[in-house]
């Protein structure tokens, strides 16, 4: 029997460990995770994402990314799609740079420090909350 996805989310994060954490956690609940190492694919892969059909319903960005950081990565994808929804996930919460992100378009910064179980209820209701019965 095939399930639907409860979604699809574009993860921008350089840090290997910090990536297999999330797509545990995400893909547990059913959400298709792609990723990006650093900016310049995060923009890239979005853009693919679109075309093929699977635009990411969120993007989870790191703001400390390699080639281009997520504040620009992040102006970069809302100049694709002005609709796309991107929330920081960072350890720089409650910073200059993660005012610099929201200033950007992001939505939401979530703290690192809530830990991954705390994230992916976080990501899971947002996703429930926006889902359309066809």
């Amino acid at each position: 029997m095939l399930s639907k996805s409860l979604g699809v989310v574009l993860v921008a994060e350089d840090d290997q460990f910090i990536q297999d954490l999330i797509r545990r956690h995400l893909s547990s609940i059913g959400i298709e995770v792609f990723f990006a190492s650093d900016g310049i694919e995060a923009v890239k892969k979005y853009s693919v994402l679109m075309e093929s059909g699977k635009r990411p319903d969120i993007v989870i960005m790191d703001i400390g990314l390699p080639f281009k950081d997520g504040i620009e990565a992040t102006k970069e994808i809302l100049q694709i799609d002005e609709d796309a929804i991107i929330f920081g996930f960072t350890a720089f919460y409650g910073t200059e740079k993660a005012k610099k992100l929201l200033d950007a378009g992001a939505k939401l910064i979530i703290p690192r420090s809530i830990g991954f179980e705390k994230f992916k209820e976080i990501i899971e209701e947002y996703l429930v909350g926006r889902m359309v019965i066809r």
